[in-house]
């Protein structure tokens, strides 16, 4: 296949910013040939692994490709941590040069300061991405929460991003750890997998463990649509999960009713159509009286239309809480909140920060999260 006019302008721009790191560093590292030789190869390296890790989702499958992806990968953390120090680093020399306070020692120090400080935090932040989510607990006032629903919790993963790095054994030590808080419900609310079902369906069946007393439920994200929706839709349900595509159910509580709803992908329409996500179509039909609402949305930016539709509470994923610097301050770029628990209108939001991680197995200053929701009177 012919690579696409956008994969060739990141290969191009990356390429740049590869010879701006080596300008910017290699001089001031004063090494003799032959460690300029290796530094050079090593930049080399990184610009051809670089791509390899842009396109380890669609490889196929060998025997070799899922170490090929993992190196890939691997090397796009260390680029991006590698380009985030020599920025810094001319930042910092710009404040000394304008202070009359650069010295050769200074240049030297930093421009070896800062491939070290970039394999140091490539190195913690795979640390971080690996080991399994921890718990956030969150309470969620509610006003006028009917006692039946008081304590009333929600287990909510999201931003698994099965794929080229994680595989059955991560997924099966999330289900572990999810079905021992016991929660009442269990939302998974989209980013599930970064691939085909053909190739991921071994590795997504620990799903189908699963358990909550009031049913386990399902919304797609963007990945879903990059990965084969229709295909996901039809394996997530066999697993036994409930998908809600602009649907709800009604979960009762002794007198008092609760409304767990879930729309498609905020950007599902431009794949199909009929997917279009909307709220008011998830709540249509609800009994009049329903003491709490919620609704599982994968981006934050459905809030403002659920907060319309009448929801008390909405839960979200997608942005990975930035996943790893600087990548955090492009966020709000796009989505209304970053993480945590936030507002709109009479509507809490929730948006997880991921319990998986999207490319390089990296977070850092992001941690990853599976959420226990527990509503409260207000």
């Amino acid at each position: 296949m012919r690579p696409s006019r956008s994969f060739l302008v990141v290969l191009t721009l990356m390429v740049l910013l590869l010879v701006y790191i080596g300008m910017r560093l290699l001089p001031d590292l004063a090494l003799n040939m032959g460690g300029n030789v290796i530094a050079g190869l090593s930049l080399c390296l990184l610009g051809i692994l670089v791509p390899v890790g842009l396109m380890s989702a669609s490889m196929r499958r060998r025997r070799w490709s899922d170490g090929v992806a993992w190196v890939g990968l691997l090397s796009m953390g260390l680029f991006s941590s590698l380009l985030v120090t020599t920025v810094l680093r001319d930042l910092v020399l710009l404040v000394l040069t304008l202070a009359g306070a650069v010295t050769v020692p200074v240049l030297h120090g930093s421009a070896l300061a800062a491939p070290l400080i970039a394999l140091a935090v490539t190195f913690i932040g795979y640390i971080n991405a690996r080991r399994v989510a921890r718990i956030v607990r969150v309470d969620v006032p509610i006003r006028d929460l009917p006692d039946d629903l008081h304590g009333y919790t929600i287990a909510q993963i999201s931003d698994v991003h099965v794929g080229p790095t994680i595989k059955r054994a991560y997924l099966n030590a999330i289900v572990d750890k999810v079905n021992a808080l016991g929660a009442d419900a269990i939302a998974v609310t989209g980013d599930l997998v970064d691939g085909s079902v053909q190739r991921l369906a071994l590795h997504t069946e620990p799903l189908g463990r699963l358990r909550a007393g009031d049913g386990v439920y399902f919304v797609t994200g963007n990945h879903e649509y990059y990965s084969g929706a229709l295909e996901w839709i039809a394996e997530v349900r066999r697993l036994g999960l409930c998908v809600l595509m602009n649907q709800h159910v009604i979960v009762q509580r002794g007198d008092a009713r609760l409304m767990i709803a879930g729309v498609a992908d905020f950007n599902a329409h431009h794949f199909h159509p009929e997917h279009k996500s909307d709220p008011q179509r998830a709540a249509a039909g609800a009994p009049l009286v329903v003491g709490v609402r919620v609704l599982l949305a994968h981006q934050p930016r459905s809030a403002p239309a659920a907060a319309t539709a009448g929801f008390d509470l909405q839960l979200s994923g997608h942005t990975h809480g930035g996943q790893f610097f600087p990548w955090n301050l492009f966020v709000p770029l796009q989505q209304p909140f970053v993480a945590g628990l936030n507002r709109v209108r009479e509507m809490w939001v929730y948006t997880s920060r991921g319990t998986g991680y999207w490319g390089p197995p990296k977070r850092f200053g992001a941690p990853s999260e599976i959420t226990l929701v527990r509503l409260v009177p207000a």
